[in-house]
């Protein structure tokens, strides 16, 4: 991952302008720590920095980038994987000047304006900056993989920033930007560019599952994450979702001669006794993977709650609770060399994979949940995957949430999804037996089936237990009774939410700040909507997956409430 940042528009003198450009932007350098780039363009006006991870063409690919005749400049937080396609495919031939995937974006804007982005495969935020006609853009891909954040400056400036630590002391008015979209100083107005038939369907998708079709389209999805200039690895929990990561790609570097790295590295973390922890040396064994297995200690976690916060900006329990064992993985990855990770975020959100989908009550419900889980992901496992690791200057690909293989998953009948005990269907069915190919198997079948074990369980079912305790050790009852006071807005549910909310607050003092994270009831990461489900999920809203009463193997029991607003 890199860290971009653009102020359009500023009344700052430049000199001031550059120095407030350089100041802001070395709050990303997590993000990017191999080099920078700053240009002060349009008469002073407008400054773009660029804070780069070199994953692509590490020699010559250093950004801001510029058009040949040096009046397009683009500065991109992200990778564009078919670019060597969108090259092939341009209605004029160009000659790039560097090895840069993103480059590919300059001629399709000069040629085609801003109707190309559905055109891109991968994942990106990325400003364009055009000195003809004096007009800038901003863009984010079509599921909010990569984080990106926009602010309004009093001096009548336009803020772009790759996080919101960049621009929340320059700006009274920010929001995080909406995924799918861009913005044009032209029309000063967000505009959708990824629509897909899905996400306004009133009824529900009827398209037969085709298991070969699906296992073909994740294989493609993941070979494209591949590419790499530098070493990469596979975060692998030992769950289905990293597990079938890590296979498809292991037996592509296996069977490919030409493949750069053949044998893959995988990364696991957990306490002491971990589920993950064993499941995942299971499946490294069976892929023959180079395995790095890392324990860290509750208080470990704990002193690490700070950090977490402040990189991964939010106080959301869920996020921060499954973010701090992935925070500390990751610097670990880091020292090690390696700067790439795939990862199996979006599998749950599209398959119905939460234990809580147990008590979907019917097709449609089921389909439109796993609809608002899609389009939500920006606000949790996108952010948690992405910000947990660039802290550490490490860049997480997700294959599921590729572009392609959402059109094919998400317009599968639902039915085809739903999950019957009595029928042999446990969570995510399809995608399961997409790859339960016995001649030629992908996993061990006790992996293959394994039940689902959310990421902040799965590391060892103490940590969340510890995490409860710890915050009752420092809010009390008087204060969690006065939280509505304190916390107007979103007030926190539970002693531990009180606590990542002082702790945010901290960092972020402001009401913008405080609005940018989601809020309400959420059973196992579920939405408000399937907390009526069921009459047991009710006064249960907890994001544990343990929460869910009669599924979980390891379930809290009948005395388990969470506290009363």
């Amino acid at each position: 991952m890199c860290g971009i940042l653009a102020i359009f528009n500023s009344q700052l003198p430049e000199a001031e302008l550059r120095s407030k450009l350089i100041q802001c932007a070395q709050r990303l350098r997590h993000r990017g720590p191999d080099w920078s780039g700053y240009r002060i363009v349009g008469n002073g006006k407008h400054g773009i920095a660029h804070e780069r991870l070199a994953i692509i063409d590490p020699e010559s690919g250093a950004q801001p980038l510029t058009s040949h005749d040096g009046t397009v400049m683009l500065a991109v937080n992200g990778e564009i994987y078919n670019f060597k396609e969108l090259y092939q495919n341009l209605h004029k031939s160009y000659t790039p000047k560097t090895g840069s995937d993103c480059e590919a974006i300059i001629p399709l804007y000069e040629q085609r304006g801003m109707d190309f982005i559905n055109d891109l495969r991968g994942m990106f935020a990325f400003v364009i900056y055009d000195a003809k006609t004096g007009a800038f853009f901003a863009v984010r891909d079509h599921v909010g993989i990569v984080p990106l954040y926009i602010g309004w400056g009093d001096d009548g400036s336009v803020w772009i920033a790759s996080e919101m630590k960049a621009l929340a002391v320059e700006c009274r008015r920010f929001r995080p930007f909406p995924p799918a979209h861009y913005w044009s100083s032209t029309t000063k107005e967000f505009t959708r560019w990824y629509n897909p038939g899905w996400r306004t369907l009133t009824g529900m998708p009827t398209q037969p599952c085709d298991l070969t079709a699906l296992r073909n389209a994740f294989t493609k999805a993941v070979v494209r994450r591949m590419m790499s200039d530098v070493p990469w690895g596979v975060l692998l929990s030992g769950g289905l979702d990293s597990s079938l990561v890590a296979s498809v790609a292991s037996r592509h570097a296996r069977r490919n001669p030409n493949s750069p790295f053949p044998r893959i590295h995988s990364f696991s973390v957990g306490i002491e006794g971990s589920p993950d922890l064993k499941a995942a040396k299971e499946v490294a064994d069976f892929l023959g993977t180079v395995h790095h297995s890392y324990q860290y200690t509750i208080q470990e976690g704990l002193d690490a709650i700070r950090e977490v916060v402040y990189h991964l900006e939010t106080y959301d329990t869920t996020t921060i609770r499954a973010s701090t064992p992935m925070f500390l993985m990751s610097r670990k990855i880091k020292a090690m060399g390696v700067k790439m990770v795939l990862s199996g975020e979006g599998a749950d959100e599209i398959f119905g994979g939460y234990l809580y989908f147990h008590k979907a009550p019917n097709a449609q419900e089921f389909f439109e949940e796993t609809r608002d889980k899609v389009q939500a992901l920006h606000q949790f496992d996108c952010l948690r995957a992405n910000k947990s690791t660039s802290a550490w200057g490490v860049e997480p690909r997700v294959p599921f949430l590729d572009a392609d293989f959402l059109e094919l998953s998400m317009n599968i009948d639902p039915s085809e999804k739903m999950i019957h005990k009595a029928e042999g269907r446990m969570e995510k069915y399809i995608i399961r037996k997409a790859f339960d190919t016995p001649d030629d198997p992908y996993l061990p079948d006790h992996i293959l089936w394994r039940q689902k074990e959310q990421f902040s369980d799965g590391v060892g079912y103490g940590w969340i237990d510890a995490l409860r305790d710890n915050a009752a050790a420092h809010v009390s009852d008087d204060m969690f009774n006065h939280r509505a006071n304190r916390f107007p807005h979103n007030p926190p549910a539970s002693k531990e939410a009180y606590l990542y909310r002082s702790i945010f607050e901290e960092f972020y003092p402001t009401q913008a700040a405080a609005e940018t994270v989601p809020g309400g009831p959420s059973i196992a990461c579920s939405t408000a909507r399937a907390i009526e489900w069921d009459e047991s999920f009710k006064g249960r809203a907890d994001c544990s997956g343990r929460s869910v009463g009669g599924v979980h193997n390891m379930a809290y029991d009948e005395t388990f409430k969470t506290l009363k607003e």
